[in-house]
């Protein structure tokens, strides 16, 4: 079960926003729910936890690019959410992962066991494994008032931990 919200920065402090996933895809879909939700181009912050696994911010500034951290790059790399991160970091894309679909399949061409066993191996080869451990912008948060240390640190409730760094604990909980 994932847990997503954005925070977005006003001139009053943080404005939480329990924010639903279903038709985010990438990450600039991500990006776009983030500036829909910001207040005068100022800093949103898109958290993604699943059930304490892993945990990711996505950290949109006006129209720059959006900086993207995930805690455990191989357990998030495991479900759709964290995939769609892991691979955005790791420059993967996606299309990779289905050149299967891109063979002729129709069984026409000479030698065609051997030669459909070959590119599909290298297809599967080409797919590199996803980094272990931490993964992206460590230094996300830092002038927020969470560094590097202190974000790689963190394990459980990492996004109560943030939160609570970033003064607005009890704005994230009222969208839990």
């Amino acid at each position: 079960m994932y847990f997503a919200a954005l925070l977005a920065r006003t001139e009053d402090g943080w404005q939480a926003s329990d924010t639903e996933l279903d038709n985010v895809e990438t990450l600039a879909d991500l990006a776009d729910l983030a500036r829909e939700s910001a207040v005068d181009d100022d800093t949103v912050l898109a958290f993604i936890e699943q059930e304490d696994s892993w945990f990711g911010i996505v950290r949109v500034d006006g129209e720059d690019d959006p900086r993207v951290f995930v805690s455990n790059a191989v357990v998030a790399g495991r479900s759709s959410y964290g995939a769609m991160l892991v691979d955005e970091l790791i420059g993967r894309d996606d299309t990779d992962a289905d050149d299967l679909d891109d063979l002729d399949l129709d069984g026409t061409e000479d030698g065609e066991p051997d030669a459909l066993e070959d590119e599909a191996e290298e297809a599967g080869a080409a797919a590199e494994p996803r980094p272990a451990g931490p993964l992206g912008d460590a230094e996300i948060l830092s002038d927020l008032g969470v560094g590097a240390k202190e974000l790689l640190a963190l394990e459980r409730e990492a996004l109560s931990e943030i939160a609570d760094a970033l003064g607005c604990t009890d704005v994230l909980e009222a969208v839990r």
